[in-house]
């Protein structure tokens, strides 16, 4: 169990990965807010599994608690840094699922409700996945301590 803990929160990245971590941080905790909890202008857990019956993605109600809770937890550990990799490995498939079921038939941009936005969000989430949450992290604090 400490390998693995260890594997996954070793990271070889600089402080760069901080840029990143903010950012889509804070932008995936928001969507999931929305999700979960009907902040910032959102539907909470009952609207949103309401939609997303009416899309196919069936039961509603556990797909709007999945993707609120990957968004938003998701978004909280990347911002902090912890278990990163995991974290940003849920929110790409969540982008995957969001790029196919809501957004590609839409075409590119998001002034149509295209994928653009979505696929700059994978991107980000797989770009972190890789590379790891980086020096200033809860993951390298752990990683340092498991040494």
């Amino acid at each position: 169990m400490k390998t693995l803990l260890k594997t996954v929160t070793t990271s070889h990245a600089s402080y760069s990965a901080l840029s990143l971590r903010i950012p889509i941080g804070i932008i995936f905790m928001a969507h999931g807010a929305q999700k979960l909890f009907a902040w910032f202008g959102g539907y909470g857990l009952e609207g949103t599994a309401g939609w997303m019956e009416s899309i196919g993605l069936a039961p509603g109600f556990l797909m709007a608690v999945l993707a609120g809770s990957g968004e938003f937890f998701g978004g909280v550990f990347i911002l902090l840094g912890l278990l990163t990799r995991p974290a940003a490995a849920v929110l790409a498939i969540t982008m995957i699922v969001a790029i196919f079921s809501v957004h590609f038939s839409n075409g590119l941009f998001m002034s149509n409700n295209g994928y653009e936005f979505a696929l700059a969000l994978l991107a980000a989430s797989v770009s972190v996945a890789i590379s790891g949450s980086g020096k200033l992290s809860l993951d390298n604090y752990l990683a340092k301590k498991l040494a």
